[in-house]
């Protein structure tokens, strides 16, 4: 039986990539930032085989705890950054923690006795700080795909900046280091949205399906949705943790990076689809995903069946 290691296990998407490898045999470690505050995890032990699961915690900026936690792991998923939207300091509150503690979880797998792959749960973010938005030069309704020149904007929000700057660590710590015995590669997907699998609070991910939902606008960067009906490209967190599954144990990979993306709809069918009414337009394709069905096999689910689970 393998170990695989998941920082941010317990998450939105961590949870679904959990019991997918729960599903399929492994011996699974989960990291939690505060191993005392149980609700984050605990519905993590109503999935099958969870006697085969572990709870551990984790700080990702101690470089200590790191290497003992992925020192028995054949592979690691690194997902384990912050999703949030409204930050009072987005230096200590998204940038510290996702690009430090993405440097130091590269210095930790350089030395690591067992690794045989890396999977980084990235962002859409990573090639379009815009988004939902169009990266410069196109419209809303141009496509972009792996072969478009990445994109990012100082006026971007502070989360997809340094999603942005994060991933673009991985790249260089990639090309310098041309003799890792372990593969390398991440997944971007676009809004991730479904059911949960936990009924925690604090969930963006979640916070955002309630918004749309029931047409709050908390704060202008949600109003702007609304007043613009923005194109908004959606990807099932099923389908999520299913690509990471098959990205984390198909070789040939290293370097890769790969948009995980169904369909596009203007949010005011977002809204009416997760209020089980039908969208009044057609589904479009804006961000592609022909290379993760292509590589991973992947068969994305109609974005009205994702949001009629919520």
């Amino acid at each position: 039986m393998k170990t695989i290691g998941i920082i941010g296990g317990a998450g939105f998407i961590g949870s679904y990539v959990t019991k997918k490898f729960l599903e399929e045999g492994f011996n699974v470690k989960v990291s939690v930032t505060d191993i005392k505050k149980s609700e984050k995890y605990q519905h993590l032990f109503n999935l099958t085989n969870s006697d085969n699961l572990n709870i551990n915690p984790l700080q990702v900026e101690n470089l200590e705890a790191l290497n003992d936690f992925i020192s028995d792991c054949e592979i690691v998923i690194h997902g384990g950054t912050p999703f949030q939207l409204d930050v009072d300091d987005p230096q200590k509150e998204l940038f510290d923690p996702t690009i430090k503690g993405t440097e130091n979880f590269l210095k930790a797998i350089v030395d690591a006795p067992l690794i045989e792959k890396v999977v980084f749960i990235a962002s859409v973010a990573a090639w379009n700080t815009n988004f939902p938005l169009p990266s410069y030069g196109k419209t809303v309704t141009d496509t972009f795909d792996e072969t478009d020149k990445k994109f990012i904007s100082q006026e971007s929000h502070p989360y997809a900046q340094a999603k942005f700057i994060a991933n673009q660590t991985v790249d260089d710590f990639i090309a310098k280091h041309s003799d890792l015995n372990f593969e390398i590669c991440s997944v971007s997907p676009v809004m991730v949205m479904g059911k949960s699998l936990s009924n925690r609070e604090d969930s963006t991910s979640t916070g955002i399906q309630f918004l749309f939902k029931n047409k709050i606008a908390p704060n202008p960067f949600i109003q702007m949705f609304y007043d613009e009906d923005v194109p908004m490209a959606i990807v099932d967190v099923d389908d999520v943790a299913n690509s990471i599954y098959k990205a984390a144990t198909t070789s040939g990979l290293h370097g890769k990076n790969y948009l995980l993306s169904s369909e596009t709809y203007p949010v005011s069918d977002v809204s009416l689809m997760l209020n089980h009414q039908a969208p009044k337009n057609k589904a479009t394709i804006i961000y592609g995903n022909r290379m993760a069905q292509k590589d991973l096999g992947m068969k994305f689910k109609p974005v009205q069946e994702t949001l009629n689970s919520y």
